[in-house]
């Protein structure tokens, strides 16, 4: 079993073998042109990858594979790199295979509701693609703009709308991987109508293995009817607690709306200063609720509603007047980690889970710890499952605020954890969250993981050093050595 302690080094011969599989303009070597790739969205940690490839078919993806197996050399998948723990961090070095350039929505089944896709095509490209017949594909990732449907099957991406209809792998119904040793296998319902591939649930073990199994090439993907009617409300409230309880009722009360997103005062100003959509700048919290479905009803719920949410001393509740100003209204919201830029030049996502009943208890937590590390952490969560997102803003030119950001992080997925939450509910583990698997698991736990891991990957080299205690950082590393002669 092959175990890398020094940072890879790729010969000439592998670039140029490399080459002439895809050809020389879809391989990276030089160290300027490889910055783009030395890490995603989590800033913290940076390390460059040897050589980046970017294949155009399952068959180059493949071919580079077996190359890498042959010369035993890590191999990093990646999609658009939107991911915020490290998932696709090089950590010592390998081949990196981008899978931005196998983008094809491939078929659409309107009849079986089903489209397939290359794992490169941009997760909203899905949904633009089949509106018109009233379908859409139902996870709503933050980044759906940019993310990529192979990277939310790595880390069974959620989003706001997945309160009510679930995550990835409730909608992906199977996909194509290449192996570690090159071997193309399709896991769960194939593509050409025919039934499930016999046996245990594969595909469900693989969704949510950040890309430690193998590399993802086609995907599956259901699609789902459109709502009739949407009920789209605003509640503005003087704190995050009265906010808070308000979501806890809403789901005692036997609703389930699609959606149910919280902003707390600093988040909702950067958002107002960047988007001027009107949000309040006085409010301690802004709750985003969206009822769905049938038309019959919904009036009704929504009066619910806004009975709940004044009952918890909310001071207005505005409703979505058009279609156009629901889009905007969430269009503000999954803009919001971009509007950050106005308040810090960096920050640190945190994806905490608490059970509901426990967020105004996490949100006073987290205030406290703001104050503790003299930091500020503004948060926006998708509420309605306890998913928490503070966002702890820190300059990376100032190594002390480094520290006391990543303290203050340590801190809060703790204390999610001692909540009986989790320490991520959607952006996984990568290298970021690696300590926190001993605290949230048992030593069997993860052994029989590893395990698992092993099957698919004997030799540890598919996305190495993530995810499990023990794994190596950027910093256990001497800088990259260049490649060979």
């Amino acid at each position: 079993m092959m175990h890398a302690t020094v940072p890879t080094v790729v010969s000439a011969e592998v670039v140029d073998a490399l080459c002439a599989i895809v050809g020389k303009e879809n391989v990276i070597y030089g160290d300027e042109e490889l910055l783009v790739y030395e890490c995603d969205a989590y800033t913290i940690e940076k390390q460059l990858p040897n050589v980046v490839v970017l294949p155009q078919t399952t068959g180059q993806v493949a071919a580079v594979v077996k190359l890498c197996a042959q010369h035993q050399l890590p191999i990093i998948p990646r999609g658009a790199g939107t991911s915020l723990s490290g998932t696709v961090l090089a950590v010592t070095g390998g081949v990196m295979i981008t899978l931005s350039r196998m983008a094809k929505i491939l078929e659409i089944d309107y009849r079986n509701r089903r489209a397939l896709v290359e794992a490169g095509c941009v997760n909203a490209w899905i949904t633009n693609a089949v509106k018109a017949q009233g379908l859409f594909y139902a996870p709503d990732p933050s980044s759906q703009s940019a993310c990529t449907i192979g990277g939310n099957v790595a880390t069974n991406s959620g989003g706001p709308h997945t309160l009510k209809l679930g995550v990835t792998t409730n909608h992906v119904l199977g996909f194509e991987m290449v192996m570690p040793d090159g071997e193309i296998i399709w896991f769960g319902t194939r593509p050409d109508g025919g039934e499930e591939v016999d046996g245990y649930d594969l595909r469900g073990a693989i969704i949510g293995c950040e890309g430690m199994f193998g590399v993802v090439t086609r995907v599956l993907v259901q699609l789902i009817r459109a709502p009739q009617m949407y009920k789209t409300m605003m509640g503005v409230f003087e704190n995050v607690d009265d906010a808070s309880r308000t979501v806890s009722d809403i789901i005692a009360a036997g609703m389930v709306p699609g959606a149910m997103e919280m902003m707390d005062q600093l988040i909702t100003q950067a958002v107002e200063a960047a988007y001027h959509f009107g949000f309040p700048l006085d409010a301690g919290a802004v709750l985003i609720i969206e009822l769905d479905g049938l038309a019959a009803g919904l009036d009704q719920q929504a009066e619910r509603v806004i009975e709940i949410c004044k009952k918890n001393k909310a001071r207005e509740v505005r409703m979505a007047k058009t279609d156009q100003e629901r889009m905007e209204l969430w269009k503000c919201r999954k803009r919001a980690f971009g509007a950050i830029g106005r308040l810090s030049p960096n920050f640190l996502t945190q994806d905490g889970v608490v059970p509901r009943s426990k967020l105004p208890e996490m949100m006073r937590f987290i205030r406290a710890c703001s104050e503790k590390h003299g930091l500020r952490i503004p948060n926006v969560f998708h509420a309605g499952d306890g998913n928490i997102h503070p966002l702890i803003l820190y300059d990376e030119r100032e190594p002390d605020q480094v520290r006391r950001a990543l303290e203050a992080g340590h801190d809060i997925l703790n204390m999610c954890i001692e909540m009986g939450g989790s320490a991520t509910g959607e952006h996984g583990i990568g290298v970021e969250k690696i300590d926190f698997m001993a605290k949230q698991f048992t030593k069997e736990d993860l052994d029989a993981m590893r395990t698992l891991r092993r099957i698919f990957d004997p030799e540890n080299r598919c996305n190495p050093h993530k995810m499990f205690p023990g794994s190596k950082r950027c910093a256990d590393f001497a800088p990259r050595k260049q490649i060979a002669a």
